[in-house]
Formats: structure tokens, sequence, C-alpha cells
């Protein structure tokens, strides 16, 4: 098949898949397992529950790794994600308790896309587009009516990431690589009226429709072959800084900012035998550093109204993911491949009132996949992904203000997935 496209042929497909998956991502919210982040990034590290920093597969290893590149000879990847959550908010110990589904919207279609090219035998370059994460719940019967809301309830968060990425092998076996983080987002708040009368600027709280901020980051990695049998990765990045959301300046810390957390990570992957690879990862998500994503709603009683440098957010707390994978090479055509993930809970039970429109509380997730490679460079993958139902009960969650009793949260998130690459 590689014979029939031109060089220039694959540059142009790369563009036009990589616009393709920017076009998209305007209108397709992004899912969330760890946190508000995607659990993985290309289909093939997603079959093993988004483990690889040490173990990079496709070009989409760039949206973790940048030092990858070096590893990864010239390729193009794009993918298509089928999201399906449920979620649902319960009000418990209240003078109207009941419960809420808030998947007014129940699937979702995720793409991604990506391209590495070697430029030498030490030097490497790429670039990947990908759905950094996101949050989205639409009830229909809005859980806050009884505060005097009307019309449906919810948030819809998308962030796109777009990552041009060098790298360099400055020894034998070692990398380092270097990723600009070019970031949008868009977010939509409907429903959330009778909090606005503690905002400082009410006026800009909910239903202002949609609105977008652009911001960057960077991140940096380190790939390195230790044994024969043995590799390691490593990776910082930034904390991405985005504009202001104007039209929400009066819910958001700061004046309307949301920034996207820092994040860390190590990884390991280890040849068992000449078929087996065994893939570990740790990362650390540093949600409690954004103002708008980790101040507890307690500093709305200190005299901090929501839009204030100190106002309210969600509460969340910083998040440990532990990822474990597996991949094991059949022949030279089938290769397959499982993995578990398991991230803390960012959301304490205190903090569950908010949390009601962005209920991030799946803690585990089982995924399993397969890649088919054709003589041609051709490489099919697939995978699925499933995170049980998990349910966080409130614990003195909703303030004697607003009546009393608690919120619970509960989430549950199937996820399918093919991807298309080409080796060249």
């Amino acid at each position: 098949m590689s014979e029939f496209i031109r060089p220039g042929q694959r540059a142009e497909r790369l563009l036009s898949a990589t616009a393709l998956a920017a076009l998209l991502f305007a209108a397709a919210p992004a899912h969330a397992t760890d946190g508000y982040f995607a659990h993985g990034y290309g289909a093939a590290s997603k079959g093993m529950a988004g483990a690889g920093l040490a173990y990079p597969q496709d070009s989409l290893a760039l949206a973790t790794n940048p030092a990858a590149a070096t590893a990864l000879g010239n390729r193009w990847d794009v993918g298509l994600d089928v999201f399906k959550p449920t979620r649902t908010a319960a009000f418990r110990g209240t003078a109207q308790d009941r419960a809420y589904d808030g998947d007014g919207n129940p699937v979702s279609f995720i793409p991604e896309a990506g391209w590495v090219k070697q430029v030498s035998d030490r030097l490497a370059v790429g670039i990947a587009a990908y759905g950094n994460g996101g949050m989205v719940t639409d009830y229909k019967t809005n859980p806050f009516a009884r505060f005097g809301a009307t019309g449906a309830g919810g948030v819809e968060l998308q962030q796109l990431f777009i990552s041009p990425t060098v790298a360099y092998r400055f020894a034998d076996g070692h990398s380092l690589g270097l990723s600009v983080n070019l970031a949008g987002q868009t977010f939509r708040a409907r429903g959330l009226g009778p909090f606005a009368g503690f905002s400082q600027d009410p006026a800009h709280f909910s239903n202002q429709g949609v609105d977008k901020a652009f911001g960057y980051g960077l991140r940096l990695g380190y790939l390195g072959q230790l044994t024969d049998r043995l590799s390691l990765g490593a990776f910082w990045q930034s904390e991405t800084k985005f504009d202001a959301f104007e039209k929400y300046r009066g819910l958001f810390a700061e004046g309307g900012d949301f920034d996207a957390p820092s994040t860390y990570g190590l990884g390991v992957a280890f040849k068992a035998t000449p078929k087996l690879d065994l893939v570990a990862d740790w990362r650390r998500i540093e949600f409690s550093k954004v103002k708008s994503v980790g101040t507890p709603i307690a500093g709305l009683f200190a005299g901090h109204a929501f839009g204030a440098d100190n106002g309210p957010g969600f509460g969340w707390r910083d998040a440990d993911v532990i990822k474990l994978g597996v991949n094991y090479k059949i022949d030279d055509q089938w290769q397959v491949r499982a993995g578990y993930d398991h991230s803390d809970n960012p959301i304490p039970a205190d903090q569950t009132l908010l949390n009601i429109v962005a209920p991030a509380v799946v803690t585990d997730q089982f995924t399993l996949g397969a890649t088919w490679t054709r003589p041609s460079g051709l490489e099919i993958s697939g995978y699925a992904m499933y995170a049980p139902e998990k349910t966080l009960r409130g614990a003195g969650s909703i303030p004697p203000a607003f009546g009393g009793g608690n919120a619970d949260l509960s989430m549950s998130e199937t996820v399918v997935g093919v991807s298309f690459g080409w080796k060249h």
C-alpha cells in the first residue's frame, strides 16, 4: 500500500488529520478517568490503561513523554474513541431526597492524531494533537432546582493540546525531549444561577454560552534503555497557563482563571520474555495548585466570593495514579495487551455539592487491546476500557446556608477506540 503514497501526500494527510482533530475537538467533549485528565493517549497505550512512559508504541506517546520521539521511527497515527459515561447525583438527609441523571449527552466521539520523523540518528521531531481531558454533565432535571435554578444544569469543559516536539539522543540508549503545549479549551455552565448571589460578578456566573481560552505550557521527558531488558521513562509537565474565561469571571477564582494542573511521573518497562513486556507507570496530578479547581467551598463563608482571587473552587486534592500494563507479541502480525489503572479520587467527601457538575469519582479502570500489523507498515489498534461505578457519599457536604444534608456522586465509564498508524 505504501508504494502508492508519495511523501508529499503523507505530509498532506498528516496535516489534514491534525486539522480534523482540532476541528472535532471544538465540538466533541474529552473524557475523564484520572480526575478530569484522560487515562491515556494513543490506542496502544490506552489498551494498557495509559501506561507507557518507558514503552512508546505510537506517535501519541509524545503526549506524555516527548523523549519517545527518538524510539518511534517515522510514523503517523490517527485515532477515534467512543465514550459513554453514567453520572448520577443524589441528595441524602435533605427535605427533598432524590437522585438525578447527569447523562443528557450519553455518547461522545473523541479524536487524536500524531506524527514523528527521524531527522538524523540522534534527532527526531514530531507533533501530537489530543484531548488533555475534560468533563461534561447534562442534567435535564436540574439538581439545583431546589435552590431556585431553572432549566437544565451542568457544565462542559474540553481541553485540546497540540504539542510540537523535539527529541535528542544524547548517548546510546538515552534521550531527552521537549514539547511546547499549545492549548485551547472551551467551557459552558448552565443552571447554576442560585449560587450567583455569592459571586463578586453575578452577571458572569452561569448561562453565558460557550467561552474559549487559549494557553501554553511545557513538557520535558527522558527515555533510557538501562539494560537489554529494562527501560526507564520520566516526564514533567508544567501548569498550562490559560487566558481567563471572561464569560465566567464570576464563577472561577481569580476572575475566570482555569489553568491545567502540572503533572509528572516515572515509568518502567521490563522484557520478561522475547514476547512478553511488563509496564508500570506512576504519575501525580497537582489539582490543588489551581485555585479554581483546588480551593474548597468553605472559603465562601469566610468572605471569599466566587470569582475572587481566593474564591471557592471544587476543592480537589492532588491525585496519584498507578498504571500497570502487559503486552504480548503473538507473532509478526498480532499483539495483545491489557492494563489496570488506579487513580486517587480527587474529591473530598465534604466537597460534593459543587462537584455535582463534575463527579470525577471513578478510581479503577480495566482495559484490553490489540494491534494488527501489515507488512506494508499499516497498523490497526483497538482497545476497550471499563471503569466500574464508584460512589462517593458526601459527609457534611451541603452547608447549612443551603439547607444541610449531603450530596452523593456516582460515575462509571465505558470507552472503545480504534487507531490507524503508518510506519514508513
